[in-house]
This record gives C-alpha cells, sequence and structure tokens, in this order.
C-alpha cells in the first residue's frame, strides 16, 4: 500500500514556511506528496520534499520558481494507478469540469485539482475526483483540509478536516 498525501492551494509565502501542525503529523509516515498548484513560492516544496518525494504543478498564483519547476498539468502512475494532476484554474465552466476537460484525451483512474479550496471527492464516470481543499486558507469552508489516498490492490481516499492551520 503506498500512502499519498494530496494537498492544494497552500498559499505560503517565505522561504521555509511552517506547516500547520495537523499536517506535518500525517506527513510523518507518508510514501509521497501531492501538490495541486498554488504554492506560493518553492518554500513549500522544499518545506514538503523533508518528508518524501513531492511532484504537482503550478497554479495561478505561484511565483516563477515554482512554474518552472512544475508543469500545468501533468500524468504520474503511482501503484498502478494513473493520477491526473491539474490546478483547475481558467474561464467558463466551474472548476470541476476544468480539471476533466484537462484529460479528456487521457485515459486516467484519479484526477486531483484545487483552485476553489473547495473539498470534493466524487466519482465523474469512471474517474475518481478529488480537490483537497486547503491545508492553510480555508476561506469560507468551515475547517482546513488536505486528503489521504491509500493506493494499492483496493484504493482508500479520505478527507483530513482540522480547525486551526498552526
Amino acid at each position: 500500500m503506498l500512502k499519498v498525501i494530496v494537498v492544494s492551494d497552500t498559499h505560503m509565502k517565505g522561504k521555509v514556511p511552517k506547516l500547520p501542525f495537523r499536517l506535518r503529523q500525517e506527513l510523518e509516515d507518508v510514501d509521497f506528496i501531492i501538490h495541486a498548484g498554488d504554492w506560493s513560492t518553492l518554500g513549500v516544496y522544499d518545506a514538503l520534499a523533508a518528508y518524501a518525494p513531492v511532484e504537482g504543478v503550478h497554479g495561478n498564483i505561484d511565483d516563477d520558481g515554482v512554474r518552472v519547476r512544475f508543469p500545468a498539468k501533468q500524468v504520474l502512475e503511482l501503484n498502478g494507478y494513473s493520477i491526473g494532476i491539474v490546478h483547475g484554474h481558467g474561464h467558463g465552466n466551474s472548476t470541476e469540469r476544468r480539471a476533466v476537460e484537462a484529460f479528456s484525451e487521457q485515459d486516467v483512474n484519479i484526477i486531483i485539482f484545487g483552485h476553489s479550496h473547495i473539498p470534493s471527492l466524487r466519482y465523474f464516470k469512471k474517474q475518481l475526483l478529488i480537490n483537497p481543499g486547503s491545508p492553510t486558507d480555508k476561506r469560507a469552508n468551515p475547517f482546513y483540509s488536505y486528503a489521504s489516498l491509500e493506493l494499492g490492490a483496493e484504493s482508500r481516499v479520505a478527507h483530513v478536516f482540522y480547525s486551526t492551520a498552526d
């Protein structure tokens, strides 16, 4: 079983940003981390990479360092699953619809996206759609959040919700 933590919309500035305690706890025994954009700076990458390998995409507010390091969309193969990652920003349609359309020509099992800061988890046709929400910027949502994804012969996914981002 491969344990993956999925985050998006961290919006953290600074060279060494401090990740929320609840997220840091979870990262202690993770195998892989996926970030669906709006990191702000590469300092977020450095903070996450201290725990496990990190892949992801850039979002609409990311600085040039993030944009050079991460593509606008990508497909990862992890433990037999094909995972499409995109931030989801753009014009027209909903964020979720833009994410689905980004992979309309590719056969992916899972689509991970962000941008809206609204956690969601559902199937669209045969694709599992995951928006982890934000671990640091909940906006109008009652809780901060990220997603925990376990990939093996069977898969498990769940949102983790918490009330303080310290």
